[in-house]
């Protein structure tokens, strides 16, 4: 998987594109054929030989239809099956996002994903259709100005020079270009994930009144995308318009030169004519090579971007064992489990071949835990407390396998979790967050999301012991009302039930929540608790959360502080014991 390049799918669909280059060749072959027929059409013409220049009309009349034909049959193989690959490409690209670790999102910006999932893959295959068609009307531009060339040497030393002082011109372009590229790129990255926050979370914007704020941030941003799109524009531009007026000034003296060869009589008058109709030939060869070199700054670009996505050095993806277990039980142990976050900073770093390419640095900050360990018996509720940064969202995130350990173990019913395959924990680990993710689609397929095949009676079961059934019993549509964009038609109550039903379709084994009832009201509360109540002794539950009122009937309560249990027991028995707990309850009910 990791070698996956842009070949890789054209080769899936060799055929299509082997009729589409095939398709694109006929047309600038035809091309080429009109145009040397014409300018022997012009010389019959001009000696009077009319016959045979009718001859040569019906031919190029007939070479003009085929040149059209293939060209409106390439056009349409390409808008077919460059769909069918960018969607292949697209569908892999999303497969390799479900495997990168969490802790890659968290390192980078949403826009860093969307682009090379959905973008760059367009543009990679728009850019590639345009250098085919580029490549061919090169080809044909060759062959009209090498069939000039044979007309008089002189005239052909005189396009070889240009070309030359042409070609030398767009490599320096394409060099630039690059550069001036890529840092556009990076810009756009940061100004798409801006503008992508912004109006994700226009409610908090507008009730913080940070409208004017957000506009300042969003300005600066598009502001340094505008200077770099403008310095990659204008140098472009410049280098475009330098080797459009060599162009014009040597179009210019080639017919002054053909005048001073038809006095001499060494070039007919046919042949004038042929240089006069083709002398801004040479204009679209170097345009046409121009583009060549930019598009495949693009291609090369593009396709970097998003197959950066398998390079672990960048993207480093979640590494899953092999073990299967059929029946988990539930029982969770942390053994000496020592963990620290880490910096991120991009660094440059030497290539064997002398180049520089771009790496994500690690380095780690203070460890969280030093030496934590615990045991979770199956089926029993337990409770993480403490001060924010003491460490209880990571716990939650380490039994997931969001993050991974530096040192020590976390044993699932006795198996190190790093041996346990993807589907056993998927499957039997289900985290509900503060703000759990629901989708713009009906409560129902929201449900299914997690089991294709279940019943209407499962669904009902799920939502009951979820504390939701009334709830969706009185909308209109029950259990086919549209939730709307992360369920925002919800409120924040019923989108943590529906999610707390959703995990028990699932039928996961373990169910974490984290501060999944923080942001809601008594109510609303109420109801989660109830939910949880009904779990007890079916599940392992592991819950955070800041009010020590949520959690006072879980079997056994862990005081986290810096990172240490620093006690254990039930609510009574830690509030009795432990003089910090103690003060956070009560300052917490003052």
């Amino acid at each position: 998987m990791k070698n996956k390049n842009i070949v890789f799918y054209l080769k899936k669909f060799k055929w299509p594109v082997f009729l589409y280059v095939f398709l694109v060749v006929l047309g600038c072959v035809t091309s080429a054929i009109t145009t040397i027929t014409f300018a022997t059409f012009l010389s019959n013409i001009t000696i009077g030989n009319f016959n045979f220049a009718l001859n040569l009309l019906v031919l190029i009349a007939i070479v003009t239809i085929i040149h059209r034909c293939s060209w409106w049959l390439s056009y349409n193989v390409y808008y077919v099956y460059s769909n069918k690959i960018w969607v292949n490409i697209a569908e892999d690209l999303t497969k390799r996002s479900f495997e990168l670790s969490s802790s890659t999102f968290s390192d980078n910006d949403s826009g860093t994903f969307v682009q090379r999932i959905m973008t760059d893959p367009d543009n990679a295959l728009m850019q590639l259709s345009s250098l085919v068609e580029q490549v061919a009307e090169s080809i044909t531009s060759f062959v009209v100005i090498a069939y000039i060339i044979t007309l008089n040497w002189i005239i052909g030393l005189m396009y070889v020079a240009v070309l030359l002082i042409l070609f030398g011109i767009e490599i320096y372009r394409k060099k630039v270009g690059k550069q001036n590229r890529r840092a556009s790129k990076k810009v756009n990255d940061k100004t798409y994930s801006i503008v992508n926050e912004i109006i994700k979370s226009e409610k908090d914007i507008k009730s913080l009144g940070l409208e004017e704020k957000l506009c300042e941030v969003s300005s600066k941003s598009l502001d340094e995308l505008k200077n770099a799109k403008q310095k990659h524009d204008i140098t472009d531009t410049n280098l475009w318009n330098t080797r459009n007026v060599v162009v014009d000034i040597f179009g210019l003296l080639v017919l002054f030169v053909g005048i001073y060869m038809m006095e001499v009589k060494a070039l007919t008058i046919a042949a004038y004519i042929l240089l006069f109709s083709y002398r801004d030939n040479l204009f679209y060869l170097t345009w046409n090579v121009g583009a060549i070199f930019k598009n495949l700054t693009e291609v090369s670009v593009c396709t970097k971007r998003m197959f950066s996505l398998y390079d672990e050095k960048l993207y480093k993806a979640d590494k899953f064992g092999t073990t299967n277990l059929d029946n988990v039980e539930g029982k969770i142990e942390f053994k000496n489990v020592k963990y620290a976050y880490s910096d991120v900073e991009e660094i440059e770093v030497k290539t064997k071949k002398n180049k520089t390419k771009k790496e994500l640095k690690h380095t780690k900050k203070e460890p969280i835990f030093k030496d934590l360990s615990f045991s979770i018996k199956p089926n029993t509720t337990v409770a993480f407390v403490g001060k924010s940064g003491s460490g209880k969202s990571t716990i939650l995130s380490l039994i997931s396998k969001l993050i991974e350990v530096d040192e020590g173990e976390i044993l699932v019913d006795g198996h190190n979790i790093k041996s346990l395959s993807k589907e056993t924990i998927r499957k039997n680990i289900s985290m509900i967050n503060q703000f759990p993710y629901i989708f713009d689609m009906s409560i129902k397929d929201n449900l299914l999301m997690v089991k294709k095949d279940a019943t209407d009676d499962e669904l009902w079961d799920a939502l009951k012991r979820a504390c939701f059934d009334e709830d969706v019993k009185a909308m209109p549509k029950g259990l086919n009302t549209r939730v709307g964009e992360t369920g925002i038609k919800l409120s924040g109550g019923q989108r943590q039930r529906l999610a707390i039903a959703r995990a028990l379709l699932k039928n996961s084994k373990i169910i974490i929540f984290d501060e999944s009832t923080s942001s809601l009201d008594n109510f609303a509360q109420s109801h989660i608790q109830q939910s949880i109540e009904n779990l007890k002794g079916q599940h392992t539950i592991i819950i955070v959360a800041h009010r020590l009122s949520t959690i006072k009937n879980v079997d056994t309560l862990y005081f986290l502080e810096n990172g240490e249990i620093k006690g254990m027991g039930t609510f009574n028995e830690l509030f009795e014991n432990n003089k910090d707990f103690q003060n956070m309850f009560l300052i917490e009910n003052i």
